[in-house]
């Protein structure tokens, strides 16, 4: 281990996920045990380095925390340093600076050799700002919407397919009994990696997912077909993101003091008024929302973040800034944080699950 490294810092940033505490976990204690340097956690993201609230993370803080879901650190996903919105003009839109300098001295106070920062597209993105300004600093994936790029998979989309499924379970025999249609919307963002893997497992008529845009009168079809057939509802899974072809995503909000503004939501509801309308069939929608990224981690989340944790470890220990933790071919390694900062890996139409799909009559939309 390169002997100027001392003491390291810690940060979870955007969305909160299942899995987050296990890598805090593994990072400290293997810091402290097999390294012997101090962990600093800095609260709620890169908002923690720009006002300087961090802490010193010792064994006992990080003892009882594997099971338990979101981030002992806090998180938050408006606080890029590069665009910190630090006021509001006269018109009430807010006023964006770059606090970059801010963080440096913060870092430089706290005397952190590097950070260690966990999430998703948005954080890696932040970190790779401070690396260029000369922080050192290494990258852990996660996210329950899997579309971190170079990395197979993200540690919380396991445990957040498990919950989006087991709702699903609970919509179909509702909708059953009532002989309805059901949407169920359901996160991702852009990516339909959740709704994909979660509608296929609790067994959806019709996956929507941003990648494939989807036709009304194909769903209303498909709808009428198993009605037709005696089948007297339809389950519907349905992507956050999902838009018509030609058409644009539903948007819920904007959060304007925001870097990343958009806020997805509300399509089911929309569709499942359109449904209703063309069809005649009794239709209800229901958005999951943020149940799906709360709640104890399932046990493959609780080992695959802790393996990336640990990883990331050993590239502190080697020196290897820079770098980002990824699972490629069912091996943990490492990938630049630049080549992933800013991008989506979304679902390629050749995927096979998408084949899948459609071989047993699951109607994709299109």
């Amino acid at each position: 281990m390169p002997a100027s490294i001392h003491r390291i810092g810690v940060l979870t940033g955007g969305g909160d996920c299942p899995g987050l505490n296990a890598v805090i976990r593994v990072v400290t204690k293997t810091a402290i045990t097999k390294l012997g340097i101090e962990v600093i956690g800095i609260e709620d993201g890169f908002l923690g380095l720009i006002r300087n609230r961090m802490r010193p993370l010792r064994m006992d803080d990080v003892s009882n925390i594997l099971t338990v879901g979101g981030t002992i650190l806090g998180t938050t996903n408006k606080a890029d340093p590069a665009h910190f919105a630090t006021g509001k003009d006269d018109q009430g839109r807010p006023i964006f600076e770059d606090v970059t300098d801010r963080v440096l001295e913060h870092v430089a106070d706290r005397r952190l050799d590097g950070i260690i920062c966990i999430g998703g597209d948005g954080t890696m993105s932040g970190a790779a700002g401070l690396i260029r300004r000369g922080v050192c600093c290494i990258g852990v994936p996660k996210t329950i919407d899997n579309d971190l790029m170079a990395t197979e998979l993200t540690f919380g989309f396991t445990t957040a397919v498990q919950t989006a499924t087991e709702c699903i379970d609970r919509i179909h025999s509702t909708a059953s009994s009532h002989h309805r249609v059901m949407l169920v919307e359901i996160m991702g963002r852009n990516a339909g990696w959740l709704t994909l893997h979660a509608g296929l497992a609790g067994g959806a008529d019709v996956i929507l997912i941003p990648e494939i845009p989807y036709k009304l009168d194909s769903i209303c079809e498909a709808c009428l077909e198993r009605d037709r057939r005696g089948k007297r509802f339809t389950l519907i899974a349905v992507a956050e993101g999902a838009r018509p072809e030609g058409g644009q995503q539903v948007v819920n909000k904007i959060v304007h003091d925001s870097p990343d503004p958009v806020r997805l939501g509300g399509v089911s509801v929309l569709l499942a008024q359109q449904i209703a309308d063309r069809t005649g069939l009794e239709t209800r929608a229901t958005i999951l929302g943020h149940v799906q990224r709360g709640g104890t981690p399932v046990a493959f989340d609780r080992v695959l973040a802790s393996h990336f944790g640990f990883k990331a470890i050993e590239l502190v220990a080697e020196g290897a800034w820079g770098q980002m933790v990824a699972l490629q071919r069912g091996r943990i390694t490492s990938v630049p944080i630049e080549s992933v900062a800013g991008r989506q890996r979304q679902v390629p139409l050749d995927d096979p699950l998408i084949a899948m799909a459609r071989a047993v009559g699951t109607c994709m939309g299109d």
